[in-house]
């Protein structure tokens, strides 16, 4: 039944006529690669509250995620990429008039950065993940450029940096490497007086100068040194190289529709260093103001731009959404499954106006006990759903950490879904002493201990473990009670 109102009306287009759904963007890849898992990367800069195409943004990777699961039988997961190297402030030298600019972390530190983290987006992400099923990772930039394959990475793309300098930066040919002074933090911010004065294959050493401490040395070595600071298309070029390496995680790289124009630059940069097929990338709609341009939460603020008709407060700042987290997310996931339906309305853009239209006319019902999804293979799924199966491990994942007695769980499997309620959660460090204390039998009754350690270790490698080993133990809602 269609509900009144709701109705999307969307052109064909040429990406849309050539798939019967919007995931099958990423199934020529999976096909060639026959990954092990898929990662859904999205990246946001922490400066502030997020706005609604944000938002869309990052339920889409999470739906995605459950909808490659689901559709190609591959584990999938979200990834977060929190941008802390966006400019907190920025300044003029007033003798030369060149640009300087501060970063967030070197703003505020790491302390502040995890706050803001915590503020705008961990309740959302741990909210997502309770829906789709699917769990996250979060990362930020400044633990990204600290790790040895990003920085080898980057020195072997100096190589050739007299190539690659023009699509990353084509109407002058000076790519952006800011190496932040010391002492201060600060950084030119189009790195004009920024030269590399040293590289061999497994380190660099920058000059640059600082308006306030004069010329200085940076190191940059694959194990160590400087903090690098790339501009935006750079950055992008060495964190899909890092990932393009992996071969057993297909990355897939999520973005808002404006990025679409950028990834070209980008496309002839990896082409320019050649050796690597750049990542799969799916772009999300766009939402858009009355003129066609993308909503700016910057501009309106500066009154640049006129309130766009239509938009609502929580348009402009997520935390303005009347409802609570819980709500606010299953609203996007509602919002974003429709656009998801059909590839005709997830490869377009919104104005405000329609959003405003589509969300006015979102049924109202009384929404029954939330339940956090969780996919389960068939030979787990049926020995839980015929009461055999009592503990369900996991790894403790952000979303898993306030899991208590008296919450719900779906498990799913394809199309058959399992409705339980948590008796119990036990905490421990590893694999064996989880199963030595639950027992082997309440776990997986078919199979024996060492059987079931190397399968789990085959789900979840050492870095994981090291999150922490959850038992889980659920009883099962007879179906009559499930509503």
């Amino acid at each position: 039944m269609t509900t009144p109102g709701i109705e999307l009306v969307s052109p064909n287009n040429v990406t849309a006529n050539a798939m019967l759904r919007a995931v099958d963007m990423v199934r020529p890849r999976l096909q060639a690669t026959r990954p092990e898992r898929v990662a859904l990367v999205v990246g946001t800069q922490i400066n502030g509250a997020p706005h609604l195409g944000t938002s869309l943004v990052q339920t889409a990777a999470f739906l995605l995620a459950k909808a490659i699961r689901r559709t190609f039988n591959v584990d999938a997961i979200v990834r977060f990429g929190a941008l802390d190297n966006a400019p907190h402030d920025i300044r003029l030298d007033p003798e030369t008039m060149h640009a300087y600019q501060q970063t967030y972390f070197h703003a505020l530190g790491k302390t502040q950065i995890g706050e803001l983290i915590e503020r705008y987006y961990r309740a959302f992400f741990d909210s997502l993940a309770d829906a789709t099923g699917v769990d996250y990772e979060v990362e930020t930039y400044t633990e990204q450029q600290e790790q040895p394959a990003f920085r080898a990475e980057f020195l072997h793309t100096l190589d050739r940096l007299d190539t690659i300098r023009w699509p990353l930066a084509p109407s002058h040919g000076v790519v952006h490497i800011r190496v932040p002074c010391p002492q201060c933090g600060w950084a030119e911010k189009r790195a004009e007086r920024t030269r590399v004065a040293v590289h061999r294959r497994m380190d660099a050493t920058f000059s640059a100068v600082c308006t306030d401490h004069g010329p200085y040395e940076i190191a940059v070595a694959a194990d160590g040194g400087g903090y690098l600071d790339l501009a935006t298309l750079y950055r992008n070029l060495v964190k899909e190289r890092v990932l393009a390496r992996d071969p057993v995680t297909l990355s897939v790289m999520v973005k808002g529709g404006d990025w679409a124009f950028g990834c070209q630059l980008v496309d002839e940069a990896h082409q320019q260093l050649g050796g690597l097929l750049a990542p799969p990338r799916v772009f999300t709609p766009m939402v858009l103001t009355d003129t066609g341009a993308k909503l700016s939460k910057s501009l309106i603020r500066e009154r640049l731009v006129a309130l766009p008709t239509g938009a609502q407060p929580w348009m402009l700042d997520a935390t303005a959404w009347d409802g609570g987290v819980d709500n606010y997310v299953d609203t996007l996931v509602w919002l974003v499954s429709k656009f998801l339906s059909d590839p005709k309305h997830f490869y377009r853009s919104y104005t405000t106006q329609e959003l405003n239209r589509i969300m006015t006319a979102h049924p109202i019902t009384e929404a029954p006990p939330r339940a956090r999804e969780m996919n389960l293979y068939r030979r787990y799924f049926d020995l839980l759903a015929a009461g055999r199966k009592t503990i369900e491990v996991r790894v403790q994942y952000p979303n898993l950490r306030n899991l208590a007695p008296g919450q719900l769980i779906r498990f799913v499997c394809g199309r058959d879904e399992a409705l339980t309620k948590v008796k119990r959660v036990a905490r421990y460090e590893s694999f064996e002493q989880m199963l030595d204390t639950e027992g082997p039998d309440k776990v997986n009754p078919d199979s024996p201990r060492h059987q079931q350690l190397a399968n789990i270790r085959r789900i979840y490698g050492p870095e994981k473990e090291a999150l922490g080993v959850l038992a889980i133990e659920v009883e099962l809602i007879p179906p009559a009670l499930n509503v």
